[in-house]
């Protein structure tokens, strides 16, 4: 199969050096684009690509099969409507911009052009998916996932991630989308529905949220409850996880570690085994299965309408719930 033509718009983002092995190996990157392109020459020389600062002048420079759009939200929906004119098919980082009526117009321009695209929750699929599906349709669905500091933005060279006119928000429109989404895509309910948040600022005292809890509900009873966050120390254990689901085949437990027990409901026998909860690898799969359906628009990967459906519980607890911020000392 022939390797895609591939731009990736956004360079300096936290998660490319996720993607770039992967890239390297099935992907034909011919050109790297960021508003500060001396800070992305080590990516470029890696992958063998040219280097650009500007979008636009990134998308007259050739043909391209595929982009990859990260970099700052705000910029997301001019990015993604600009390779939709282009009909040039994308991969698009969540959330994909700042509010629900971008990522309809981005997903209704893709839909009308024919243009395909998609969306890297990486998690669907993964080992904590396959995990929490042993229970089965989910009743009730808890997910924690807690990363480290928000000054890690700053070191990563992204610190728009914490000015919430660029970033939209933080950690719950960061995190939280990956587990909302395994949450819908498992649920048997017709309509799920936002009915109770709380974000606070309070431990490290930013313009952005530093820990969020959601309360999902759906039309069939179940619910899910998803806390994410920015409070685990700067550390190489990079943070803290643990995952449960009930279904009517039984209950999983996650833990941080990645154990898992999976107590099944017929006769209460208790199976336990371990997977690697790391989502640092999921990326590299991403990819690898990007390469294998661009020529099929994506077949089987997350698409625009998902990341919609999954984004709009999310601002509409940023609506909901103002953020508390009090800051808290460690010392």
């Amino acid at each position: 199969m022939r390797r895609p033509r591939t731009a990736v718009l956004g360079a300096r983002h936290w998660h490319v050096p996720l993607y770039v092995s992967a890239w390297a190996d099935t992907h034909d990157v011919v050109l790297v684009q960021d508003e500060e392109p001396d800070q992305i020459t080590d990516i470029a020389q890696r992958l063998d690509a040219s280097v650009c600062g500007e979008v636009e002048a990134a998308l007259d420079a050739g043909p391209l099969d595929l982009a990859y759009v990260f970099g700052a939200h705000d910029r997301m929906v001019d990015t993604c409507l600009a390779l939709v004119e282009r009909g040039v098919p994308f991969v698009v980082e969540k959330p994909g911009g700042l509010g629900p009526e971008d990522v309809e117009r981005v997903r209704d321009a893709a839909t009308s052009a024919g243009i395909a695209a998609t969306v890297p929750f990486v998690q669907r699929g993964g080992p904590v998916d396959r995990a929490l599906s042993l229970a089965g349709a989910p009743t009730y669905q808890r997910a924690s996932f807690v990363a480290g500091p928000p000054k890690r933005y700053r070191q990563a060279g992204c610190s728009w991630m914490l000015e919430p006119a660029r970033s939209g928000g933080g950690c719950l429109v960061n995190l939280a989308p990956h587990f909302i989404d395994l949450f819908l895509q498992r649920s048997r309910a017709r309509r799920v529905d936002l009915v109770a948040a709380n974000l606070s600022a309070s431990l490290h005292g930013e313009d952005v949220e530093d820990h969020a809890t959601l309360v999902l509900a759906g039309d069939d009873g179940s619910e899910a409850i998803i806390e994410v966050g920015y409070a685990f120390p700067a550390s190489p254990a990079k943070r803290y996880c643990s995952f449960t689901s009930a279904g009517a085949d039984g209950y999983v437990d996650v833990g941080t570690s990645g154990g898992v027990a999976f107590t099944h409901a017929a006769d209460g026998v208790t199976e336990s085994s371990i997977i690697d909860v790391d989502s640092d690898p999921l990326y590299d799969v991403f990819v690898r299965q990007v390469a294998d359906t661009w020529t099929d628009g994506f077949a089987g990967l997350p698409t625009l309408a998902d990341l919609a459906d999954t984004m709009s519980l999310i601002w509409t607890a940023y609506q909901r719930s103002p953020i508390a911020s009090t800051e808290v000392s460690l010392g």
